[in-house]
């Protein structure tokens, strides 16, 4: 090892750090400025489309060696810490910690964010709506398990807007106490996981009862209480409960993904590549499915997701949500929306905002 070459090349790295971290709070002395800009304006603090903008713009400008996924994680961090100086951001997610949603949030908003766990998908709409939290992370579906129902009934009664959507790869393992599979008389976790990896529950534990809990990060703390209880969660629980992995990866699909929306109180502009989700509810007539679907075929409106829900108290009676690509302040988007209006009882825009990656 040349000792004199490796001391050169350290002392050029601390010297290109201090030059690092002299542009990072040059950077945060401009930040400040906008946020007492935005604060004279009134302006909307967080706004995804300019986070998607500068994440595009630093990949495309990125030359290397430095990885492209680094630079969104660097970069992810940096706006987050430069958020917290122009106005706290209290981001509300359906907890404990080291839940799915808890991960989503965190790579939304990064670990500057206050990050307040809840027990439900309705006390997140609550809290945001009165004010006590600025936004709402809530899982909407899976790639394989579908949607979560609860998340789209709130719309029904809520005015929040969806804001951002996030893609997050689902990868579940298998903890317990010990890491031997012979110790385990319970398998525990959240429906929707017990869901994805049930082949390989089948094929492994076939005579394990399997025990619904309320998230995947609540069957990692019964587990730790218990060691005869194995919790189906993330690799972040095992490390936050103190657990060990049977066994990684057992999801029966490897392309597992769960999507994600944020919430808060305000509508976003259009980013140049969004996606907007409504909800509505059709008069009950012949053709109505035909007509439903019409304003958007002829615009040549890309659908995205249409799913039903049954109206509480009508019987037979649907709401309808649907995901298109654009935005609503595009012409051919207000005018689908326009002439499906005059077949609906009610339609409702939930929001546009930048489409997930």
């Amino acid at each position: 090892m040349d000792e004199k070459k490796l001391q050169v090349l350290r002392q050029q790295i601390d010297e290109l750090d201090d030059q690092i971290l002299d542009l990072l709070n040059r950077r945060a002395e401009v930040v400040v400025e906008v946020g007492k800009t935005k604060d004279d304006s009134q302006g909307v603090y967080y706004v995804p489309s300019r986070e998607k903008a500068i994440f595009e713009r630093l990949i495309t400008h990125n030359a290397g060696p430095f990885p492209d996924e680094g630079i969104r994680r660097v970069f992810r961090e940096i706006i987050s810490a430069s958020l917290s100086l122009e106005q706290p951001l209290k981001v509300a997610f359906l907890g404990p910690q080291a839940t799915y949603t808890h991960v989503a949030a965190m790579r939304q908003f990064g670990l500057s964010a206050q990050l307040v766990p809840l027990k439900s998908i309705s006390s997140i709409f609550d809290e945001v709506s009165r004010g006590r939290a600025s936004y709402g992370v809530v899982p909407v579906e899976n790639s394989n398990e579908g949607v979560v129902s609860h998340t789209l009934d709130m719309f029904m009664s809520s005015d929040l807007k969806v804001i951002a959507e996030i893609l997050l790869p689902i990868s579940h393992d298998l903890l317990n106490l010990s890491g031997e599979i012979g110790d385990v008389r319970k398998v525990i976790s959240h429906p929707q996981a017990i869901g994805q990896c049930r082949d390989w529950l089948e094929e492994n534990l076939p005579e394990i009862p399997l025990v619904d809990a309320s998230s995947t990060a609540n069957a990692a703390q019964q587990a730790a209480e218990d060691a005869s209880v194995a919790a189906i969660a993330s690799e972040s629980a095992a490390s936050l409960y103190g657990l060990r992995v049977i066994k990684n990866k057992i999801e029966d699909n490897p392309n597992n993904f769960t999507r994600f929306l944020v919430v808060g109180s305000e509508m976003q502009g259009p980013s140049g590549n969004d996606k907007t989700s409504i909800m509505f509810s059709v008069k009950d007539k012949a053709g109505v499915l035909y007509h439903m679907l019409e304003p958007f075929s002829k615009r040549d409106i890309n659908l995205a997701k249409i799913e039903s829900r049954p109206m509480k108290g009508k019987a037979w009676e649907y709401i309808f949500f649907l995901d298109m690509v654009g935005h609503v302040e595009d012409l051919k988007i207000s005018g689908a929306l326009e002439e499906l209006k005059a077949h609906c009882q009610f339609l409702k825009v939930l929001g546009s905002y930048p489409k997930a990656k």
